[in-house]
C-alpha cells in the first residue's frame, strides 16, 4: 500500500482536504431536524414520534447501505465509493427540496439520502487511514470525525437561516450542493490498492471474533443513541425554552444548536488526547458517565431559568462528544488490517442504526410524557437517553473481560 508522503505529498495537507471535503458533505446531514420543529412538523401535522419517524430515516438508510458499501472497501480503493456516494447525498437532499409533500415521500427520500451518507462517511475514512503511514492515524482520525460536528453546526445554521429566509424547499436546495466540495477532493486524491482480502463480501465473522475492537463498536452505538437523539430534538427542545420564557431565552434555537454541535469539535480532540495520556476505555467511561449525569440535571431543570438549562445543555454538549474520536480511534486502531473495511462498516452500521433508534425513540418518549410542548415530556427524553448511553461503559468492560478470559 502506498502512502501519500512517498509520493511526496504531506499527510497534513491530506487530512486538511479531507476534513473539507467532510464539511461539504454534511452540510445536508441534520436540515430535516434543524427545520422540523418550526417548518415541517406544523406543515404536515406530525406529531413527535411521526417528526422522529421521519428524520431518523437518513439515519435507517445509513445503516441500510453502510455494510456493502464500507466492505467494499477492502476490495476497490475506497475514494471511488466515497465519490458515488457524495454525489447521490446530495442528488436526494435536492430531490427532498424538490419533491417531498409530506411524511410519506418524505422518508424514502430523506432514507435516500442517508444511504448516499454511507458511501461517504466511513469510505472516506477508509481513503485517508489508506493514504497515511500507521504512526499518524490516531490523530489524523481524530481530526476527521471532530471535523464531523463542524459540519453538522453548519450544517444546522445554513439550514434554518435558509428556511427562514426563503423557505424550507430553499433549505434543502442550497445545502444539497455541498457534496461537490467531497467530490473535487476525491477527484484530487492519488490512487492506492488496498489490501486483498480472501474472504467472502459480507462475512463479518472476523470483526465479531475480535473482541477489542468490537468494545469499541458497541459503544459507539451507545454515543450514537444519545448524540443524535439530542442532535434531532435540540432545535425543539430549544423552542420549548422559548415558548416557556414569553420569548426570552438569551439564544435563538438556531444559536443554540450551532452552538453545541461546534463544541463537539474540540471535545473530541481533547477526548481522544485524554483516551492517549490516561487509557481510552478509563476516559471513555468517564465521559459516558459524565453525559449521562448532565442529562438527569437537564431532566430535573426543564422548568428552571433560561440560563441555568443553557449552562448545562452547553457542558452536556462537551461530554456527548468527548467519546466520539476515542472510540473511532480505539476501533481503527484495533482492527485486524485486512478486515478494517468490514470492522469500519460494522461500527458505522451499529451506530447509525442507533442513531435512528435514538431519534426515533426519543419522539416517541416526548409523545407519551405529554408531547414536545410539555416540561414532563423533555424528563421523559431526558432520561431515556440516560440510560442509552450508560450502556456504553458496559459494553467497554464486557470486551476487555473477553479479551482477557
Amino acid at each position: 500500500m502506498c502512502t501519500i508522503r512517498a509520493m511526496g505529498l504531506s499527510g497534513r495537507a491530506l487530512v486538511v482536504a479531507m476534513c473539507l471535503g467532510q464539511v461539504g458533505n454534511l452540510l445536508p446531514h441534520v436540515v430535516v431536524p434543524a427545520i422540523m420543529a418550526q417548518h415541517l412538523m406544523p406543515l404536515w401535522g406530525l406529531s413527535g414520534g411521526e417528526a422522529g419517524l421521519m428524520a431518523s430515516a437518513y439515519s435507517f438508510g445509513y445503516m441500510l447501505a453502510v455494510p456493502l458499501l464500507t466492505t467494499l472497501t477492502d476490495r476497490v480503493d475506497a475514494r471511488r465509493i466515497l465519490l458515488m456516494g457524495s454525489a447521490l447525498s446530495g442528488l436526494a437532499t435536492l430531490a427532498f427540496g424538490l419533491l417531498a409533500d409530506g411524511l410519506w415521500s418524505a422518508i424514502p427520500l430523506w432514507g435516500l439520502a442517508g444511504v448516499g451518507f454511507a458511501g461517504a462517511y466511513m469510505p472516506g475514512l477508509k481513503a485517508l487511514t489508506d493514504r497515511l503511514p500507521p504512526g499518524e492515524t490516531s490523530r489524523s482520525i481524530t481530526f476527521y470525525t471532530s471535523s464531523y460536528s463542524f459540519g453538522v453546526g453548519l450544517s444546522f445554521l445554513v439550514s434554518q437561516v435558509a428556511a427562514d429566509q426563503f423557505g424550507w424547499r430553499a433549505a434543502f436546495l442550497i445545502t444539497g450542493l455541498g457534496p461537490l466540495v467531497m467530490i473535487a477532493t476525491c477527484l484530487a486524491l492519488p490512487a492506492v490498492q488496498p489490501l486483498r482480502s480472501r474472504r467472502r463480501l459480507l462475512d463479518f465473522r472476523p470483526v465479531f471474533r475480535n473482541r477489542p475492537a468490537l468494545g469499541y463498536v458497541l459503544g459507539y452505538g451507545a454515543h450514537c443513541f444519545e448524540l443524535y437523539g439530542m442532535r434531532t430534538w435540540i432545535v425543539a427542545f430549544w423552542s420549548f425554552v422559548v415558548a416557556q420564557n414569553g420569548g426570552a431565552a438569551i439564544l435563538s434555537p438556531v444559536a443554540v444548536s450551532v452552538m453545541v454541535t461546534v463544541l463537539a469539535m474540540p471535545a473530541s480532540i481533547f477526548g481522544n488526547e485524554a483516551a492517549i495520556r490516561f487509557g481510552r476505555h478509563r476516559a471513555i467511561t468517564a465521559v459516558m458517565v459524565a453525559s449521562a449525569a448532565m442529562l438527569l440535571a437537564l431532566s430535573a431543570s426543564t422548568t428552571l431559568s433560561p440560563a441555568l438549562l443553557l449552562a448545562l445543555v452547553l457542558v452536556h454538549a462537551i461530554t456527548i462528544n468527548g467519546d466520539s474520536g476515542a472510540l473511532t480511534s480505539g476501533m481503527t486502531t484495533r482492527a485486524d488490517p485486512a478486515h478494517r473495511g468490514a470492522t469500519m462498516a460494522l461500527h458505522s452500521s451499529v451506530g447509525f442504526g442507533m442513531s435512528a433508534l435514538g431519534a426515533w425513540a426519543t419522539g416517541l418518549a416526548l409523545d407519551a410524557a405529554g408531547g414536545p410542548g410539555s416540561a414532563s415530556g423533555w424528563r421523559a427524553a431526558f432520561c431515556l437517553l440516560a440510560a442509552g448511553i450508560l450502556t456504553g461503559p458496559l459494553a467497554l468492560w464486557w470486551s476487555r473481560r473477553k479479551a482477557h478470559a
